[in-house]
């Protein structure tokens, strides 16, 4: 799927196809790549995703732009915003949680934490990554908090399945979850803090790295914006 994905994408920023051109049919993408039609719909969805083409019921894939949205929308509200909130609510919150979360709420983080472990189909993934994080916003202890992470739930399961989808997030976020949640199990407050941040600074490199790859030369001087 990356590799058809890598294709078609550059395709378009390059002109090959031009703003309201239709795509090829899945049939016929899948087979001028020899792929399946499963593994063309998946690039056609993350090509979506990206900003760069939309799905006309029965009539097809169009491009509508040249490259892809430098602060992508997620339901309601744009990466910039998810970001700017989430470091100023779940950096605090995962600190408060680690003192004041109580034996269940701590049982329930370990369950969603190992259920993440074992999940394979995205979408039930991605409903417990959410799941995940609102727990630690009630275990704050904060009602406040709690209710600014419930607004912005259906924000975050998009930003979590455009990530996923498009920056293989899954495995490494299994890992930063599962460091969260043993800062908060010991009652290390700056740790879970710091533990937090740590996953949202990767959240917000991942983001950074699908809306704008490294051109030639980025790589070596570090430019990621």
């Amino acid at each position: 799927m990356e590799a058809v994905l890598a294709h078609l994408r550059h395709a378009i920023e390059h002109g090959e196809y031009a703003v309201g051109d239709k795509l090829p049919s899945e049939a016929a993408l899948a087979s001028e790549y020899q792929v399946s039609r499963s593994v063309v719909r998946e690039a056609l969805r993350a090509l979506q995703a990206l900003g760069l083409t939309e799905s006309r019921t029965g009539r097809g894939t169009f491009v509508t732009a040249t490259g892809p949205a430098e602060n992508p929308t997620f339901g309601d509200y744009s990466a910039r915003d998810l970001i700017e909130v989430r470091r100023h609510v779940e950096v605090p919150v995962a600190g408060y949680a680690a003192l004041r979360r109580d034996a269940d709420q701590l049982a329930l983080l370990g369950d969603l934490v190992d259920r993440m472990d074992a999940e394979t189909g995205p979408a039930e993934w991605v409903a417990l990554d959410t799941q995940f994080h609102v727990t630690i916003a009630r275990a704050s202890g904060n009602p406040v908090f709690a209710k600014v992470i419930e607004e912005i739930r259906d924000a975050l399961a998009r930003q979590s399945a455009f990530l996923n989808q498009l920056g293989g997030r899954r495995t490494e976020s299994n890992v930063e979850h599962r460091r969260i949640l043993t800062a908060i199990a010991r009652g290390a407050q700056d740790a879970a803090a710091a533990a937090m941040t740590e996953h949202l600074d990767h959240v917000e490199k991942t983001l950074t790295t699908i809306v704008r790859p490294a051109r030639s030369g980025e790589a070596e001087t570090g430019t990621t914006a």
